[in-house]
């Protein structure tokens, strides 16, 4: 310690560099010295602003005095392991960055010249037996000071590794920045740290595959015994299938995981989270998430004539010293498409994507209300009205994402439920068929329009509604949902994302219904129309007869006469 805050031209043949750095610092250390060696640099602790990028946060090194020497290697917020890197000659640079975040970061870093060919005994090796031992250099004597061994196990196919230390005693501080043990997932120490340990304990670690380094790093004080170390390697379980379930509905999504195929992937339930952490699962026998669309971290994506809402399940382990599991997502996707969702949802490990699927959809309404105002439903069914009364219909969508527009597209009205051979359009494609058709512009979740009750109702008992509604993204410009009525030809090129149709009724007259709840209640003048009724249809009738019988008669008598007129006039031929 004691060197410039930020950067130096460092000549000695070691040191230990405590630096902090604040916002916006671009900072170089050379390390060089006069003598036929090689450097040895170890960044032990490092913390940088958090989510910052490698892009603009990072510690690059290069080998040789400059910054435009050869590029070693570089570490940043995201680095998952203890770098140690190594000249080739008897210079080095390194260049911290770090950006506008006002955040204070502290690195830990040591170095040493030392001669590539001065080997230590026991200093790692290859371990390739189904089972091992391996101990520190000296073991148990105190280690040499300025040590770097790396072990590289690997064991058979469709095994892992178990790793236990007996014993183990180095150096202890906070961060394990002076002497420490580290543990990798691979035959790289590059990345894939399992964990990094120092002081006293007995750690035991676990690899995914069958392969795990192990490296020890020591300083220029204080050794102690080091450790003494045994694995075994240990057959992989059999594939799992992924015990997932993804339920999409309106306007929620709910994941369901199984505890045992968590247990499978080397995980429990507190390792999960979704895209906002803040939204927890219930855990039951199984790991539930159950959340409205638009929350927790969902994405969506307008997709032309289909909406994906997708949020993503990460592992993650917690803790200092245990075993870690490849990066590993569940990734769920809810696609609302023609008159269906869905449903997708499909683990990643190691770039292996195994997917489900299921289908649901949209939840849509129609109801009739008693105003334009379109706050009290009409409850009631069948749904009595005058002829001509004027009836307000509203369609509703209903979820949970604020961004969406319904759009009535068309309408039809028949007689029947199951709408067979007869049908009225009271809307088509948006364009209003029938004379007292009124819509209303799209408000959000509700699509609006009242028309009058229809003249056929006198011949049929009912009438039902069968509406075509489409459902757009709002944040979407020119949508289907905005352009309101269209020809047939354009609307084949217009877009939407989603479509479904609903039925309302049946809607029948007043009339039908004081004659079916109160037959008694016909008045005299009732009583008197249908008397009326009956004689005018008698009389006419009658006068119809009597004019078709003398139109017979006086056809016959023409005809007669006609004859007889034929034969008076021929004449006589001649012989």
């Amino acid at each position: 310690t004691g060197v410039p805050r930020c950067g130096a031209s460092l000549h000695e043949l070691n040191k230990v560099l405590s630096i902090e750095l604040n916002a916006n610092a671009n900072c170089v250390w050379q390390i060089q010295r006069n003598a036929n060696q090689t450097i040895r640099l170890i960044f032990s602790h490092f913390k940088f602003a958090p989510s910052s990028s490698c892009e603009t946060e990072s510690i690059k090194v290069y080998d040789g005095s400059s910054t435009n020497s050869p590029f070693l290697g570089q570490l940043c917020n995201n680095t998952d392991a203890v770098p140690v890197l190594q000249s080739s000659t008897n210079s080095l640079t390194f260049l911290i960055t770090t950006n506008s975040m006002a955040f204070t970061r502290n690195f830990f870093v040591f170095y040493y010249f030392f001669s590539p060919e001065t080997k230590t005994e026991n200093c790692g090796g290859q371990l390739t037996g189904p089972n091992g031992t391996l101990t520190s250099p000296n073991y148990p004597a105190a280690y040499p000071e300025f040590m770097y061994c790396v072990w590289h196990i690997q064991t058979a196919e469709n095994t892992k590794i178990n790793l236990q230390f007996q014993d183990f005693f180095l150096e202890l501080d906070q961060n394990c920045q002076f002497d420490f043990t580290a543990v990798y997932d691979g035959l790289t120490t590059n990345t894939g740290l399992i964990g990094k340990v120092c002081g006293r304990a007995q750690p035991a670690f676990e690899s995914s595959s069958n392969a795990m380094t192990v490296a020890l790093s020591t300083d220029y004080a204080n050794s102690y015994r080091g450790f003494s170390a045994q694995y075994i390697s240990v057959p992989l379980p059999g594939p799992v299938e992924p015990d997932t379930f993804l339920t999409c509905s309106s306007d929620s999504m709910k994941i369901v995981l199984s505890k045992s195929y968590l247990a499978s992937l080397g995980y429990n339930e507190t390792h999960l989270q979704l895209n906002d952490p803040s939204c927890r699962p219930v855990i039951t026998e199984s790991v539930i998430f159950s959340f409205p669309l638009a929350s927790c971290g969902t994405t969506k994506k307008d997709e032309g004539h289909s909406i994906t809402y997708t949020n993503i399940v990460s592992l993650s382990a917690t803790g200092n010293i245990i075993t870690r599991q490849k990066s590993i997502e569940i990734i769920a996707k809810c696609r609302m498409e023609n008159n269906s969702t869905l449903e997708v949802i499909y683990v990643t490990k190691n770039n292996i994507i195994q997917n489900t699927t299921a289908v649901g959809r949209y939840k849509v309404s129609m109801s009739f209300y008693d105003s334009d105002s379109f706050s009290k439903p009409v409850h009631q069914s069948p749904y009595y009205v005058d002829l001509n009364q004027t009836l307000f219909a509203q369609v509703s969508l209903h979820s949970t994402d604020p961004n969406l527009l319904v759009f009535v597209d068309s309408c039809i009205a028949s007689p029947q439920p199951d709408f067979g051979a007869l049908t009225y359009d009271l809307i088509r494609s948006g364009c209003n068929k029938d004379d007292t058709v009124v819509t209303y512009p799209p408000l959000e979740h509700y699509g609006r329009f009242k028309f009058n009750a229809f003249r056929f109702l006198r011949s049929f008992a009912s009438v039902y509604l069968q509406c075509d509604i489409l459902i757009c993204d709002s944040k979407t410009t020119n949508s289907r949902c905005t352009e309101g009525c269209i020809s047939r030809q354009k609307r084949a090129l217009s877009s939407y994302t989603w479509k479904t149709n609903t039925v309302v009724g049946p809607i029948r007259l007043k009339r039908d219904l004081r004659s079916a709840d109160h037959p008694e209640s016909f008045t005299k003048a009732d009583a008197k129309e249908t008397l009326n009724l009956q004689q005018y249809s008698f009389y006419t009738l009658a006068f119809v007869a009597l004019i078709s019988n003398i139109i017979i008669v006086v056809t016959v008598i023409l005809k007669y006469h006609k004859h007889q007129a034929g034969y008076s006039y021929q004449k006589i031929q001649s012989s």
